[in-house]
């Protein structure tokens, strides 16, 4: 008899718990789609809102900061259960997520950081550890070239975005010791494709036709795929005479490693949502706060490591 009360309180539980993730409402302000890796975010993150019964509302920023709030606002004005935000910059976000808070709508950040007086105006942040990410990548080069002298030309991210300001910080911090490693330019390509050719092509041309050039450290693998491209276009082989390293873990990065394009990757998961997921049903079934920093995992891959890491891409939302 008790068994059967347990298991009909068990039952009753689980399914208040389904319903209650069923009628959940979330709003999401992406920062665009001006990557592989970011459109796989959004596919992944839909996916995961299916899997969790959740109404998943989705803004397109078109990396504008503007466009953003106004999404902010307009889901607050919904009323919406939860408010996931992947911020294209760090800063600027305090009024908003006042006005969240003040309509007690829970806020959490995907993949980026933001800097604000009060951390309680959101309530997590789903990241990676976007400074050891650069730094997986400027201790690989330290080995790779062994004491040889190394000039790297430096594809950064969107300006102000924490992402692109970590994973700089990263790669400097591992080649600080090593003077025969040395950063001669840094300019941001705006983790675009093309944003990545265009500003290669002007390293080239300032860099003796690219033979300055040892590296180029791309803060993510669609700028790197643009500065192949641009390698390429000068008459250069890239991965052997300007060495690549780059970050996310795009299927076509790893194409690139197949032919002998590509050296050096760290991976990003795409799934910053279903983390987040997790936190907020916890949060709306019994007021449980999760931790204040989501960790995803981050892992540097070779390319030995291509044609797995290529099966494994299959399904993610590329």
């Amino acid at each position: 008899m008790w068994k059967r009360i347990l298991l009909a309180t068990a039952i009753s539980a689980a399914l208040t718990s389904a319903a209650m993730a069923e009628n959940l409402t979330v709003g999401f302000s992406q920062v665009g789609s001006e990557s592989g890796w970011r459109a796989a975010e959004t596919t992944v993150a839909k996916r995961e809102a299916e899997k969790h019964g959740i109404t998943l509302k989705i803004a397109d920023g078109q990396q504008k900061q503007e466009n953003q709030i106004k999404a902010v606002r307009s889901f607050i004005a919904q009323g919406v259960d939860a408010i996931f935000i992947a911020p294209v910059v760090q800063t600027g976000w305090e009024p908003v997520l006042r006005e969240a808070k003040d309509a007690g709508i829970p806020v959490f950040l995907l993949d980026r950081a933001i800097t604000v007086k009060d951390p309680s105006l959101y309530m997590s942040v789903v990241t990676a550890d976007n400074v050891l990410e650069g730094r997986l990548i400027g201790d690989w080069l330290v080995k790779h070239e062994a004491g040889k002298q190394c000039n790297v030309v430096e594809l950064q991210g969107t300006v102000g975005a924490s992402v692109a300001i970590d994973r700089k910080k990263g790669f400097a911090e591992a080649i600080a010791d090593h003077p025969n490693i040395k950063i001669i330019r840094s300019q941001s390509g705006d983790f675009t494709r093309s944003g990545g050719k265009q500003v290669m092509e002007s390293f080239i041309k300032a860099e003796n036709n690219g033979k300055n050039i040892c590296m180029v450290f791309a803060h993510n693998d669609d700028m790197a795929i643009g500065a192949i491209q641009a390698i390429k276009e000068a008459g250069l082989k890239p991965g052997s005479d300007i060495l690549t390293g780059s970050i996310d873990g795009v299927p076509d990065i790893y194409t690139a490693m197949q032919k002998g394009e590509a050296n050096a990757n760290v991976e990003l998961t795409p799934d910053m949502a279903g983390p987040a997921f997790d936190a907020l049903e916890k949060y709306k079934k019994d007021g449980t706060l999760p931790p204040k920093i989501i960790r995803t995992d981050s892992r540097l891959y070779l390319p030995a490591d291509a044609a797995a890491q290529l099966a494994k891409k299959q399904g993610m939302g590329y």
